[in-house]
């Protein structure tokens, strides 16, 4: 059921009846949907975070502490409770845990890219070329959005507008700091072949928590499917019952 989550504009899907227990937040260009199965039996909401699914995106171009200091004031009155955070919406609940720590009971995270694991790869020739004859005015828009098109990641080429500016953002973001500021118990769920956020990343984060366990998931990927969505319904039911 849709429904918008305190006196905010934040909308979520909302799961059981009671006093919300649980909030979810979900990775970059999906939606509160995917923890349909994670909250199913729980008094819960997953969040549609702004610019994705249902949710209007946000006016200007926010930091993950921006969606952060969004959602706490959402949550005022509330919690403290246990939040789930997949890739995107979990570099948002880290923040959130960090900054707000009477809201957040416990941490559940996977697939969180929240440190890199080597240097930022380098643009493609291609792309450096077309953004320097961009700046210098001698191509248009048109061509130079062909360019991020043919050279961007999907996440780029999907974004547009405001979206496109966050995500560029947000992605140079690094959450160690935060990590080491978390004061609650932090269950990490990984999948063993997740690319987008590799296991020595989550391996290098897990020393940055006060209080953190590792759960690898063998042979899953990155996406809330199969024996990952799983074990991280298991981790959430584990949280909820502390």
């Amino acid at each position: 059921m849709l429904t918008t989550v305190g006196t905010s504009s934040l909308v979520a899907e909302k799961f059981g009846s009671g006093p919300i227990r649980a909030i979810a937040l979900h990775g970059w260009g999906r939606s509160g949907a995917d923890f349909a199965h994670i909250l199913e039996g729980h008094s819960a909401l997953a969040l549609h975070l702004p610019g994705f699914g249902p949710a209007p995106a946000p006016p200007t171009a926010w930091s993950s502490e921006d969606y952060a200091r969004e959602i706490a004031a959402a949550l005022e009155g509330m919690g403290p409770l246990v939040v789930v955070g997949h890739s995107f919406g979990g570099r948002i609940a880290v923040r959130l845990a960090a900054a707000y720590p009477q809201l957040v009971s416990h941490l559940v995270l996977t697939g969180v890219p929240l440190t890199r694991v080597s240097g930022p790869s380098k643009p493609k020739p291609g792309f450096q070329v077309a953004k320097a004859l961009y700046r210098a005015k001698l191509i248009p828009e048109s061509v130079m959005e062909s360019a991020r098109q043919k050279y961007g990641s999907l996440d780029y080429r999907m974004a547009t507008g405001v979206m496109r500016e966050i995500l560029v953002r947000v992605i140079a973001e690094d959450y160690l700091d935060d990590a080491a500021r978390v004061t609650c118990p932090v269950t990490m769920v990984w999948g063993e072949r997740d690319k987008p956020a590799p296991l020595a990343a989550a391996e290098r984060a897990l020393e940055f928590f006060p209080s953190a366990t590792l759960r690898v998931v063998s042979g899953a990927e990155h996406l809330l499917e199969g024996t990952l969505e799983k074990e991280v319904a298991s981790a959430v039911a584990d949280a909820l019952r502390d």
